[in-house]
C-alpha cells in the first residue's frame, strides 16, 4: 500500500517478463507498487518488442496465434501473480489483471466463457479478469462475481456504465457464496487529450475533466460502499508536456483507491508528485463544472460513448497485430 492510512495503492500499467524479474520486485520490496495491470497494447509492445519470449515461442510453433498468445499471456501472469502472492496473502493487494479477448466485448456468453477459461488455467486467487464494461461485458461481470471470480471493470468512461456495472456487481454478489475483490477501471486521460484543444478555444480551463469526471464515478462507487469494490484510476500516463508526468496521479490521491500507470509516470509521481489527498470533490462543484461544459455546446455523452468505441478499436488493434505477427 503505497499510503496506508488511506488505503491508496500504485499499480503497474505494464507486464513484460525481463521486467517482471528485475525491476518489478525492486518496486515491490519500496513499497512503491502492490499490483500489476495488463491490456492488449501491453502484452503487444512486450511480446512483439522484447527478446525475453523467443525462447517460449519456438515451442510454440504448432500452435495457432491465439494459443500462441494465451501461452505467452497466461505465462507472464502466473508469474505476476506468484511475485505479488507474499501481498495478497497480508491483504495488500497483490493482484495481476488480464484482459479477455477485446472482440468479445459485445458477447456476453464468450466473455463469459474466455474469463473463466482464463480464471482456471491461471489458477491465482490474486489474479483479476479484465472485462470491458459495455452492455453485454456488464452481463458478463454479473456471473463471474457470481461465481466467485475477481473482476477488473475497465473502459469505464460513463457515470452512468459505472451504476450499471455497479448495479451487475451487486446483483452477482447477492447470488455468490464468494466474496471476489473488484475494482472498476476509470479511464482519466484520454478526455483530456480529446477536450483540451476545444477547451482553450471556448476560454475553459483545460485538464479537469478527466479529473472530475473520476472524481464523479469515485463519488459513486463510494456511495454504494459494496464489499471489496474500489475505484482504480486507469489511462493516467501523460502524452506531450502540457501537464507534468504525475499529474494524473497527484490528482487523484483518493481514500480507498487505486492508481495504476506506466512505470515513469509512477518513478515520477514518487520523485516529484505531491502526495496531499485531493478527493472526494464535491459533487456540486463536479456538477457546476459539467453544466457549464453543457452550456458551452460540449455533449458529453456523445464524448463518453466515442471514447468508449475508440478504446475497444485500439484494444482490437493491438489484439490483431499480435495475431498477425504470431502467424
Amino acid at each position: 500500500m503505497y499510503l496506508k492510512d488511506i488505503r491508496f495503492s500504485i499499480w503497474a500499467d505494464f507486464i513484460e517478463r525481463d521486467f517482471l524479474d528485475n525491476e518489478f520486485k525492486e518496486l515491490i520490496e519500496k513499497n512503491i507498487v502492490n499490483g500489476a495491470t495488463s491490456n492488449p497494447a501491453i502484452f503487444k509492445n512486450a511480446i512483439l518488442n522484447s527478446s525475453a519470449y523467443k525462447e517460449q515461442l519456438k515451442k510454440l510453433s504448432d500452435k495457432t496465434p491465439k494459443e500462441k498468445y494465451e501461452a505467452l499471456a497466461i505465462y507472464d501472469i502466473k508469474k505476476a501473480a506468484d511475485i505479488l502472492e507474499p501481498l495478497y496473502k497480508k491483504n495488500d493487494d497483490g493482484f495481476v489483471s488480464i484482459e479477455v479477448d477485446p472482440h468479445f466485448a459485445n458477447d456476453t456468453e464468450k466473455t463469459i466463457k474466455e474469463a473463466k477459461k482464463l480464471w482456471n488455467e491461471i489458477d491465482r486467487k490474486n489474479l483479476m479478469i479484465k472485462v470491458p464494461a459495455t452492455d453485454e461485458g456488464c452481463e458478463a461481470i454479473k456471473e463471474l462475481v457470481k461465481d466467485g471470480i475477481n473482476i477488473n471493470a475497465t473502459l469505464i468512461f460513463d457515470p452512468k456504465y459505472a451504476q450499471k456495472c455497479l448495479d451487475a456487481i451487486e446483483e452477482g454478489l447477492k447470488n455468490s457464496k464468494e466474496n471476489p475483490n473488484i475494482v472498476l477501471s476509470i479511464f482519466v486521460s484520454r478526455f483530456d487529450r480529446k477536450l483540451d484543444k476545444i477547451l482553450e478555444e471556448k476560454g475553459i480551463e483545460k485538464g479537469k475533466v478527466g479529473i472530475l469526471n473520476a472524481a464523479k464515478i469515485y463519488n459513486i462507487i463510494q456511495k454504494r460502499a459494496l464489499p471489496n469494490v474500489r475505484a482504480l484510476f486507469a489511462s493516467t500516463g501523460v502524452k506531450g508536456d502540457d501537464y507534468p508526468p504525475y499529474y494524473y496521479i497527484s490528482e487523484l490521491i483518493a481514500p480507498n483507491s487505486i492508481n495504476t500507470a506506466p512505470i515513469e509516470t509512477i518513478k515520477s509521481f514518487v520523485k516529484y508528485g505531491k502526495k496531499d489527498v485531493k478527493l472526494p470533490i464535491m459533487e456540486e462543484e463536479i456538477d457546476n463544472f459539467f453544466e457549464n461544459l453543457k452550456n458551452s455546446g460540449i455533449d458529453m455523452q456523445k464524448v463518453y460513448d466515442e471514447l468508449l468505441k475508440d478504446g475497444l478499436v485500439a484494444f482490437k488493434d493491438a489484439f490483431d497485430e499480435i495475431m498477425k505477427e504470431l502467424e
